[in-house]
């Protein structure tokens, strides 16, 4: 046999060594599975892998067919077809095989009916209750967005270690299971299974989605105790989540560490530019980018997305178009749909509502229901009936099941006095069978995060937050406050919610003055005029994140200057 191992610069030559060796039996299989391993490892070499398999001088073995098929990555159709013909052989698959194939079939969602005939051939194989190709079976289901399948993937297995914990932590927490995957967490930690960087970016990812800061804060100091601090894909998680939480001093803090430590990529720079994006702190945004560019950090579509964001967000049109520019001009970043979709929503913000609608019509993109959504919003705040039923109208084109067309546009005509208009369109709405989402806001207090609806009367605390509310409701009236919204408003989740953190003892420790809410959806104008005159009443700052971007109400104001 060569002296020489595969996986040299050169698989030809060691495999030329190997032909004149005459070598034969279970040491050149092994030789020649490495080999065809060796030349799939470059795209020019692929077809040399197959040729190499299919010419074997030895009789393939499971190595062998799983090596071929690992060659096929960007083929799912031939690798299938590949592991059919290993099925008509003795050789049985294994766990790799398993998992090289599921891995090669994820790339596409119309394999999927694949993926669970081989999930049902592993149950019969009694490979899926092995760590490794059930972890592979997690990773398929969730990348095909099937969280659920992919839990009982996971109970499939008989000992769960630490890949597989990661494995469904991530995709739980992908696909919004934050609850699921926080439990799942505590469970592996309580088993004394270690942490991995995946299942602590994943924790932090179902933290940060939940509103659950404290959570984050107890995952953040874990890591750190694990030696898992300064990791790139932690500390980005990490950036992430104190952006999403609006707590930007511990979002910066966390990337600097990753910065001094040399492992701060593209995606943490992107994570930090996105905190400053639903901010709208346009000044910030910029000197981070010029950092990035000083540091010979090339941007990507994500880059501009953010930038183009936080000058939106603020209402900064001439600056965002600028940006929009530069982007092709300047970095050579094709812009997206998205992209000038920022422009469009810096333009509804600054109240050009008529130049919005006139740019969504001439982009180079067909308008999808977003671009309409956000036409239509700006249409709601400042008052513009005839662009906003044009924008409500070519939205429900998109989707006519959309309730936030139907909502919008009442309260624009609502806005305007034109109640008859608004009835009929509550009319239309409840006709074509449209239901209106329902709001849902959530609050963490001492560790625990409470959920509320509107008229939320479940809460076992329900008594003493209508009576905070009442009295708030008292207290706005002194203060000159009008409510335009009717009586109903007080009992919307958003409104419950601040109730529920003014109740409690102890919020105000662990955060400060500030009371943090997550709601669903975008938060109406009544609460938020409401929520300026509570911040002066209670003396404690309210941040509000809503669907489309953050408020920070503060001694009277919002930092969205009423644009969102």
């Amino acid at each position: 046999m060569p002296a020489n191992a595969p996986g040299g610069s050169d698989p030809a030559r060691f495999h030329a060594q190997i032909i004149k060796s005459g070598a034969t039996g279970s040491g050149a299989r092994f030789h020649y599975n490495q080999l065809i391993a060796d030349y799939s490892r470059s795209p020019a070499t692929t077809s040399d892998a197959l040729r190499l398999f299919h010419r074997l001088p030895v009789s393939p073995n499971a190595a062998s067919w799983t090596s071929a098929i690992s060659a096929l990555s960007g083929d799912p159709s031939t690798a299938v077809a590949l592991f059919l013909s290993m099925l008509r052989r003795p050789s049985p698959p294994t766990q790799s095989t398993i998992s090289a194939l599921l891995k090669i079939i994820s790339l596409s969602p119309m394999y999927l009916p694949i993926g669970l005939q081989i999930h049902s051939l592993s149950l019969k194989l009694s490979l899926s209750s092995f760590p490794f190709s059930g972890s592979a079976l997690i990773g398929f289901y969730s990348r095909n967005g099937r969280p659920s399948d992919a839990l009982k993937a996971f109970d499939e297995i008989s000992n769960q270690d630490e890949v597989c914990f990661a494995a469904v932590i991530v995709g739980l927490a992908q696909h919004h299971r934050a609850a699921n995957a926080l439990s799942l967490f505590r469970e592996m930690r309580i088993a004394g299974i270690p942490s991995t960087m995946y299942s602590i970016s994943g924790a932090v990812r179902a933290a940060a989605e939940s509103a659950a800061l404290e959570q984050t804060r107890i995952i953040h100091a874990h890591a750190v105790a694990a030696g898992l601090g300064p990791n790139s894909v932690v500390g980005t998680s990490l950036v992430d989540a104190y952006g999403k939480g609006g707590l930007l001093p511990d979002a910066h803090q966390a990337f600097n560490e990753l910065r001094d430590a040399g492992r701060a990529n593209l995606v943490t720079w992107n994570a930090l530019l996105s905190a400053y994006a639903q901010q709208g702190d346009a000044r910030s945004a910029d000197k981070m980018f010029e950092e990035m560019i000083d540091r010979k950090l090339a941007p990507d579509e994500y880059t501009f997305l953010a930038l183009l964001a936080a000058h939106g967000n603020a209402g900064l049109v001439d600056d965002t178009e600028k940006w929009l520019n530069a982007m092709r001009a300047d970095y050579g970043v094709e812009p997206g749909l998205e992209h000038y979709s920022c422009l469009l929503g810096a333009m509804t913000r600054a109240g050009r509502v008529e130049d919005a609608e006139r740019f969504a019509l001439a982009m180079p993109f067909e308008p999808d229901a977003a671009v309409w959504r956000t036409l239509l919003s700006g249409c709601m705040v400042h008052g513009n009936a005839e662009i906003g039923r044009s924008a409500a109208g070519r939205l429900l084109e998109i989707d006519p099941q959309d309730d936030s067309a139907y909502v919008m546009l009442a309260n624009i005509y609502s806005s305007v006095g034109r109640k008859e208009d608004t009835a009929k369109l509550w009319m239309v709405m409840r006709d074509q069978g449209v239901m209106k989402e329902g709001g849902r806001s959530w609050i963490e207090v001492m560790g625990r995060v409470h959920v509320f609806v509107a008229g939320d009367r479940l809460h076992e605390r329900s008594s003493e937050i209508y009576a905070k509310v009442r009295e708030l409701k008292m207290q706005a009236w002194k203060m000159g406050y009008v409510e335009n919204g009717g009586e109903g408003v007080w009992e919307h989740s958003e409104r419950l919610a601040v109730a529920m953190g003014l109740v409690s003892q102890g919020a105000a420790v662990l955060e400060g003055k500030v009371l943090r809410v997550i709601k669903n959806l975008r938060i109406c104008w009544d609460c938020h005029e409401f929520f300026k005159c509570l911040s002066r009443m209670v003396g404690r700052d309210i941040v509000v994140r809503d669907v489309n971007r953050y408020h920070r109400f503060q001694e009277g104001d919002c930092s969205c200057k009423n644009c969102w």
